[in-house]
């Protein structure tokens, strides 16, 4: 997660969040979903006998929340970024210079240096 007034900094890989944070992330969508599903319950008890229909809209959110809290927060990991739309063409390489590849025949034909001419 980013911190508040710094610089914003931009993904460049195709990498994902790593697996501390997405479950980080899990945990905390968990907890405020069961904090609002104990809120509801409260409310069920408190507007009881003072609201009855509202009473049992706050039941309904309190006894099916938890199955989506669970659902929410046990979905797979996000998809992996797409990395940026840059366009960096390949490396150059420099061509080699091809050299010339004796056959036998050529070779044979070349007179042998004579060791007395070598110095």
């Amino acid at each position: 997660m980013r911190k508040q007034g710094g610089p914003e900094v931009y993904q460049i890989s195709g990498a994902r969040t790593g697996l501390t944070e997405d479950v980080r992330g899990r945990q905390r969508r968990y907890i405020i979903s069961m904090s609002v599903r104990t809120v509801s319950v409260i409310l069920t008890v408190v507007l009881w006998n003072i609201e009855r229909p509202l009473a049992w809209a706050c039941l309904a959110i309190g006894l099916l929340l938890p199955y989506i809290a669970v659902v929410y927060a046990n979905a797979g990991r996000e998809n992996a970024p797409v990395a940026p739309a840059a366009y960096v063409p390949p490396p150059v390489r420099p061509a080699i210079e091809a050299t010339k590849v004796e056959s036998g025949a050529e070779r044979a034909a070349e007179p042998l240096a004579d060791p007395a001419d070598t110095f």
